[in-house]
C-alpha cells in the first residue's frame, strides 16, 4: 500500500471512529439516564417531594443567591432553588447526575455529604418521568 493509500485508509478509519462516539452527558462524567418512568399513581409533586430533596441536597451549589467561589463550582445557570430553575436546567440532566430507575442508580450529584439515599433517588427519577409535577 502506497504512503497515500495508508494515508486515507487512516483517516477514513478515524472519520469512522469519531463519527459513532456517543456524543457526551453534560456533566461528562453523568453516568446516563436511570430509565425511570411515571408511575400513574405517583403523587410526588414539587411541593411535597422535590422541594425538600433539592433543598437537602442541592442548593448548598445550585442556589440562584451563590456566585463565584460560593458555588463550589455549579456552573452559574444551574439553580435549583426554584421550580423554574429546575425545569430550565431539564429532568435529562438531572437524572443523568443525580436519579435512580430499573437501568441504573446514578450518584455523581452531590459529590459529598449529606447525600441522598436510594430511595430518595427513585422518587426523585419518578418525579423527573411524570413531568416534574409542580
Amino acid at each position: 500500500m502506497t504512503v497515500s493509500r495508508f494515508a486515507l485508509a487512516l483517516s477514513i478509519a478515524l472519520f469512522c471512529v469519531s463519527c459513532s462516539s456517543p456524543a457526551p452527558l453534560d456533566p461528562p462524567t453523568a453516568e446516563g439516564p436511570s430509565g425511570a418512568e411515571c408511575q400513574a399513581d405517583s403523587t410526588l409533586t414539587y411541593g411535597n417531594f422535590a422541594a425538600d430533596f433539592f433543598s437537602s441536597y442541592c442548593i448548598r451549589c445550585h442556589d440562584s443567591a451563590l456566585s463565584g467561589a460560593d458555588r463550589n463550582g455549579a456552573p452559574g445557570n444551574r439553580n435549583y432553588d426554584t421550580l423554574s430553575g429546575l425545569v430550565e436546567t431539564g429532568s435529562m440532566l438531572i437524572d443523568q447526575a443525580a436519579a435512580a430507575g430499573p437501568s441504573r442508580i446514578n450518584t455523581f450529584m452531590p459529590p459529598s455529604a449529606p447525600r441522598p439515599s436510594d430511595a430518595e433517588r427513585r422518587q426523585l427519577g419518578e418525579w423527573l418521568a411524570c413531568g416534574m409535577q409542580p
